[in-house]
């Protein structure tokens, strides 16, 4: 077994490594970015050395100086986690080039199945099932767009390099070719260091399967059953199952020996994702992930495997300790993906301090983050992953359901509620939903009612305190029930809130008082119930966080911090409501700037590579 061991990566993962590491007796080295002083994962390990500033191209995606620290830190072995250098093939050859053990498969087996295009032509060889598309190398725009014509609308066009849902936009017409093909190639460069893309027939109603792998050097791979993935928007996971609802015996036999037929043709070695599209029972390759999967906690909790200490002990050259047939599955696992970002507002991703997080002991919690975290734009806005556990799915379900209502999570905007709703919607319950299901029940599955959380915020706030009525701030009457007031904001809507004894009118109408969680932080509140958190600003004795600031009638803003990577006006073009006049990258992602309305363009008040914060005008309109 290796004796020390470098993680090249951050977050929950690092974390989650470490804690393996640890009970196999592992020393363990932690990298950090400048950005990351503080956080957990640099907490846990044994020791940590500071590799850069916080852009990841600085930092975590530099090769030499995770090496340096190898070296500096004596790291027998480095783990890259997910993400980052995790599919790197340069990465792994300059990792045994160094000496030092590559925990992940060979970098020719990266390499290949790294590229969706060469795995692809590599898996029709071998007779697997492919979908119809374009995997080939030219990347001419006309050429690329008469292939889009020969495949039919709609179709996909996929970075060829990397996952996650980077690279990756639908064309429902020909109309849109240009402007998705520019935005997919721009945003897999700046994510993989690689614009080539492949196009693909698109499926209206597929569902994501994928099939878990491990192999050692000693010629044995098996699987570790599937995971339906299917619950998804913007093509990034949300919600992932073990085993799949919908999968009879004789396909999970099916989608296994495939998987196992894919990693034998590349020789591969370590853990693996094997990602499948499916329809009924038909399914196809799609792609092959060479490294530990995000989701890869609901196939530990079905197997009974821990498949980071099966990664630690493939690469210390022992033989797998399973074989296919000790391999059982038991019950069944839901994970969820907590993210800091908006559901309301297209899933903007959110920024600041974490002032609450507390998630009940009766699931699963894989995080990086803690109360006093700081969440920044830097990095992806994955908080943790909730998994519950239970003998069937329904139990899997409402273990997880009753855990997420009980959680309190405070100081960025989160999807929590919004989970929440998915979880309990009568399609996810089905079984039988597909990857448009994010998108069919969005607007039923969102938060409702912030009106009862202002009613909450309100009460606590206003609490008696004291015990002379004299000195009381609480309306206190002989002959009547006291009156109280607040106001509060939420973005534009204004929440006028009276306290009458114990009921409530917020804007007028009669609300109901929930019981609840309430914190306040200067003059910003969270009100926390059910798992879900309303952030309001008390603007009772003015303390708006924008008071003073003036923004003219016409701003366009930017929506969250990031860095301006496109501007597509000048002063004086007429632009309509819904044009993008800019697109600004924030946590590995692009986000398109539209205009509200229709007007003229009096000024461009940023500019390509300009930082911005929230809310700073980008455009100004007449």
């Amino acid at each position: 077994m290796i004796e020390s061991l470098l993680v090249a990566n951050r977050g929950e993962i690092a974390c989650r490594i470490f804690r393996t590491a640890r009970d196999l007796n592992i020393r363990t080295i932690a990298v950090y970015s400048e950005a990351d002083v503080n956080a957990l994962h640099v907490g846990m390990a044994d020791q940590a050395i500071c590799i850069g500033p916080p852009p990841a191209t600085e930092s975590y995606l530099d090769i030499h100086r995770i090496l340096e620290a190898a070296r500096e830190s004596g790291a027998e072995a480095i783990h890259p986690g997910y993400g980052f250098l995790s599919e790197n093939a340069e990465f792994a050859e300059a990792c045994n080039a160094a000496g030092v053990i590559f925990v992940g498969p060979p970098a020719e087996a990266i390499r290949v199945m790294g590229s969706k295009t060469e795995s692809k032509r590599l898996m029709e060889e071998a007779g697997v099932p492919v979908l119809p598309g374009y995997h080939g190398s030219e990347q001419n725009l006309q050429f690329l767009k008469a292939q889009g014509e020969e495949i039919g609308y709609p179709l996909l066009i996929k970075a060829s390099a990397g996952g996650g849902g980077k690279g990756m936009r639908i064309v429902e017409n020909a109309g849109q070719f240009d402007e998705r093909l520019a935005s997919a190639q721009r945003e897999a460069r700046g994510a993989f260091g690689d614009d080539q893309v492949l196009l693909e027939r698109y499926l209206t109603a597929p569902k994501h399967i994928e099939v878990q792998l491990m192999a050692d050097t000693h010629g044995s791979v098996v699987h570790l059953f599937e995971r339906d993935c299917s619950v998804q928007r913007r093509h990034q996971k949300v919600i992932e199952e073990a085993p799949g609802p919908t999968v009879t015996a004789e396909l999970r036999e099916q989608l296994g020996e495939t998987a196992i037929m894919a990693a034998r043709q590349v020789g591969y070695v370590g853990a693996g994702t094997v990602e499948f599209i499916a329809e009924g029972d038909d399914f196809y390759f799609m792609e092959m992930n060479t490294r530990l999967q995000v989701e890869h906690p609901v196939t530990e909790a079905i197997t009974g495997l821990d498949l980071v200490d099966l990664q630690l002990r493939v690469a210390s050259g022992e033989a797998l300790p399973i074989e296919q047939d000790d391999v059982q599955l038991r019950g069944h696992a839901i994970e969820v993906r907590l993210y800091a970002e908006n559901p309301r507002k297209k899933f903007l991703p959110s920024t600041g301090t974490i002032e609450r997080f507390e998630i009940p002991g009766s699931v699963r919690v894989d995080s990086g983050v803690a109360a006093g975290s700081v969440v920044s734009m830097h990095y992806d806005p994955m908080l943790a992953k909730i998994i519950a556990y239970a003998d069937d799915r329904q139990g899997a379900i409402d273990t997880l359901g009753k855990a997420l209502g009980a959680s309190a999570v405070a100081g960025v905007e989160h999807n929590l509620g919004y989970l929440r709703g998915l979880l309990e919607h009568d399609n996810f319950a089905a079984g039988d939903y597909t990857t448009s299901i994010a998108d069919d029940v969005h607007e039923e599955v969102l938060p409702r009612g912030a009106e009862a959380f202002a009613a909450r915020a309100a009460k606590v706030l206003l609490q008696d305190q004291g015990e002379d009525p004299w000195l009381r701030g609480s309306g206190f009457r002989l002959n009547q029930a006291p009156r109280r007031s607040l106001e509060l904001r939420q973005g534009k809507t204004e929440y006028a809130v009276t306290l009458e004894g114990e009921s409530a009118q917020v804007n007028g109408e009669l609300t109901p008082v929930p019981e609840g969680e309430v914190l306040e932080r200067r003059e910003v509140i969270y009100a926390i119930l059910e798992g879900h958190t309303e952030r309001f600003l008390n603007t009772t004795d003015d303390l708006s966080r924008y008071g003073g600031q003036q923004f003219s009638a016409g701003g366009i803003r930017a929506p969250m911090p990031g860095q301006v990577i496109a501007v597509h006006v000048s002063s004086g073009d007429k632009v309509k409501a819904g044009d993008v006049v800019a697109v600004v990258e924030a946590m590995k992602m692009e986000h398109s700037v539209t205009a509200g309305k229709s007007g003229e363009v009096k000024a461009v008040l940023c500019a390509v590579g300009d930082r911005v914060e929230e809310g700073v005008e980008l455009v100004e309109l007449e």
